[in-house]
């Protein structure tokens, strides 16, 4: 075989992922069909947010810890700051998944906290609006990476370990050989001993039989000119994530470009194809983005600098698929990030580089596992 394994994807995760293979001594080779970095997936518009107490599931904690010692680990490789800490706020109702979910990740995993209300957050930070009546959990280690310089830093790293990286060369299939896999693309055809997939909204084109677990949907950003720009500063912002009547937000203060960015979970609720996105961005978009601004961040909801589209590719239960492929233990595949997965990057590519190599990884990935999704077909007839 020409390569010890290829990785389908060189975005968040296929980065990652190649950089740990290749510093493995794996002989690595990184297919891209866009741009590194590019704006046409899940990993663009400068930042994402990382936070340390974990709504969505406890298990994520102990991923989160190896994540931030990855992303340290590579940035000081790398020679630029890639991590930045302000501290996070999760905040809702007090019975919210938002901020109920957080302080039971917090208090399961001793992670240090502080118990606001909505008026006491907002004293604060003061950029912050918060009705009174609402809970917020604030976490000192919460913070924001610069993806598009993350996917660079993993890709650089790959390269100066000897992998191959290819870009703008389209995937147009894959199938097992004796041994291994065989690749074929818009240029050529490779043959490796293993295969890691990691394409993002496109999983389901390599895969049909995820496409119903893994589906793409339209997300859109939003920058707006703060009035008090001093309150957007990362200084005085914390990243946050907002559960209210009108929805479940997230934002980040003012980095790189002009504006106090943040967005909408599940924006529109627009399940698409992934090569049917609608990229432009509308009135509508900008409207539901700039009510919630009003409502919240007053003094954030100056002019827009910026609308930007991006996906998300959901998973049924919204947690990660990290796995062997159930025919094809010489495949793995890394999917449905559901719109929380960017922070992981670091320890995911980690993971898959595990299960390529010996096909297990100490990380508990239990949660993760495709298996699930029969469980919860069966499950009504149990």
């Amino acid at each position: 075989m020409a390569y010890d394994v290829i990785v389908l994807g060189v975005g968040g995760m296929g980065s990652a992922t190649a950089y740990h293979l290749a510093r493995r001594g794996k002989r690595v080779l990184g297919l891209e069909r866009y741009d590194i970095p590019n704006a046409m997936g899940s990993s663009h518009g400068i930042t994402r947010i990382i936070r340390l107490a974990y709504y969505e599931h406890p298990a994520y904690v102990p991923l989160l810890r190896r994540a931030y010692e990855l992303w340290r680990e590579l940035e000081r490789g790398f020679g630029e700051q890639l991590l930045y800490i302000t501290g996070s706020i999760d905040a809702g109702p007090p019975q919210s998944q938002c901020f109920a979910g957080s302080l039971r990740s917090c208090q399961l995993h001793d992670l240090p906290h502080e118990v606001l209300n909505g008026a006491e957050a907002s004293r604060r930070f003061p950029g912050y609006r918060l009705p009174a009546e609402l809970m917020a959990l604030w976490q000192p280690e919460g913070g924001f990476l610069l993806s598009e310089r993350c996917i660079v830093a993993h890709v650089v790293a790959a390269q100066a370990h000897g992998a191959e990286i290819r870009a703008r060369e389209r995937a147009l299939g894959w199938e097992p050989r004796a041994g291994g896999v065989r690749v074929e693309t818009e240029q050529g055809v490779y043959e490796a001993e293993r295969l890691v997939i990691s394409a993002g909204p496109w999983v389901g084109t390599l895969l049909p039989e995820l496409a119903s677990q893994a589906v793409p949907e339209r997300q859109v950003l939003a920058w707006l000119q703060p009035t008090r720009p001093d309150l957007f500063q990362p200084e005085r912002f914390p990243v946050f994530n907002l559960q209210v009547e009108e929805g479940r937000y997230y934002g980040f203060p003012i980095f790189s470009v002009p504006g106090f960015k943040f967005g909408r979970y599940h924006h529109l609720e627009q399940a698409t194809a992934a090569d049917e996105v609608d990229r432009e961005c509308h009135p509508r978009d900008e409207a539901i983005l700039r009510a919630f601004a009003d409502a919240y961040f007053p003094d954030g909801a100056g002019p827009t600098m910026a609308l930007k589209t991006y996906m998300f590719t959901n998973s049924p239960d919204e947690n990660f698929i990290l796995d062997l492929h159930p025919d094809y233990p010489q495949v793995a595949v890394a999917a449905g990030f559901s719109g929380h997965g960017y922070k992981f990057c670091s320890v995911v590519g980690e993971i898959m580089a595990d299960l390529a190599e010996v096909g297990e990884t100490r990380h508990d990935i239990e949660l993760f596992q495709v298996s699930r999704f029969r469980r919860m077909v069966d499950a009504p007839n149990s």
